[in-house]
């Protein structure tokens, strides 16, 4: 549970800095609660939605090397701007595209900074004697 919150906090923040980095990518504003509905949002869509259009296009995925997950990426989070309310506004798909590297590099780094991505120096692999 303090992953998911801690993820959800660091997806907030993400969302912010692409908003105020990005002219194509607008909040209705700042405040934390939208942040937070928006983050959960996009996480819910993550979790459900953004493995079934990866199994659908998997062809595709595999045509470009891996690049279309970025236009997936891009299509989540203009699927999140979408359920969102008009909390979330993104002017178009182009935007979104952007917005999702972004938001995945500024994840990443987060991530790494807090230790999410580490299994806590634990790399023993225990054997059964039996």
């Amino acid at each position: 549970m303090r992953d998911f919150i801690i993820r959800l906090v660091i997806n907030a923040v993400a969302i912010f800095i692409t908003a105020n980095i990005l002219p194509g990518i607008h909040l209705a504003n700042d405040s934390l609660g939208t942040l937070l509905i928006i983050a959960l949002i996009l996480g819910i869509i993550n979790a459900l939605v953004k493995p079934l259009v990866t199994a659908l296009s998997c062809p595709l995925v595999i045509l470009t090397l891996g690049l279309f997950l970025v236009v997936i990426n891009g299509l989540m989070l203009s699927l999140t701007a979408t359920l969102s309310g008009g909390r979330l506004v993104i002017d178009n798909l182009w935007w979104a595209i952007l917005g999702g590297i972004i938001m995945g590099i500024i994840g990443m780094v987060l991530e790494s900074l807090l230790g999410l991505n580490r299994n806590n120096g634990d790399t023993t692999i225990e054997v059964s004697r039996y």
